[in-house]
């Protein structure tokens, strides 16, 4: 009798079919940090888009939300190819208004680096600016109901963890002058 392998995951395959799926997307890094920038630039003047870039890697780095990618990006390549059954097939296809489990899934992610996320998630979400209005955009071929909320959240969460560390870094620099 053979004794079956037991599941073991290989976080290094997770993590780059995360990054990957992203890129096929037609999302890049420097994408959400763009978003990131335009989140938190009138707070910190000196932010630099090397700092947004290192924010959206390191939000990408955790696992939770490298689940929340690569699951709502196969809901929405399910639901161009029409895998779904209805009527989920159609909400997701149509981005329907009242369907929010794609708010729900990007939760999980806002939320990674504190709360502030949430309001940065809200703000962005709304105003649809950056690489999220062309992922909003009905009418290609592509269905982003989920991504467009992904990279959303991961600029919010990427600008959270920003604040916090301008935070951090204010604090140690008044202890210093103390």
């Amino acid at each position: 009798m053979t004794v079956p392998v037991p599941y073991n995951l290989n976080s290094a395959s997770v993590a780059n079919a995360a990054k990957s799926w992203l890129i096929q997307r037609g999302v890049q890094v420097t994408d959400m940090a763009e978003l990131t920038y335009f989140l938190q630039k009138d707070y910190y003047p000196t932010l630099t888009m090397e700092q947004c870039i290192e924010s959206v890697n390191a939000v990408i780095e955790k696992r939770e939300v490298q689940n929340a990618i690569l699951t709502g990006i196969q809901l929405d390549m399910l639901a161009e190819e029409g895998k779904l059954l209805p009527p989920l097939q159609e909400m997701i296809e149509n981005d329907e208004g009242l369907y929010g489990c794609d708010e729900i899934l990007a939760l999980s992610i806002v939320n990674v680096y504190g709360s502030i996320g949430l309001t940065n998630f809200g703000y962005i979400d709304k105003l649809k600016p950056g690489i999220l209005k062309m992922l909003n955009d009905k009418h290609g071929e592509h269905k982003h109901t989920f991504l467009d909320d992904i990279v959303g959240a991961i600029a919010s969460a990427a600008s959270s963890r920003i604040a916090h560390r301008k935070q951090a870094e204010k604090e140690i620099d008044q202890q210093a002058g103390n």
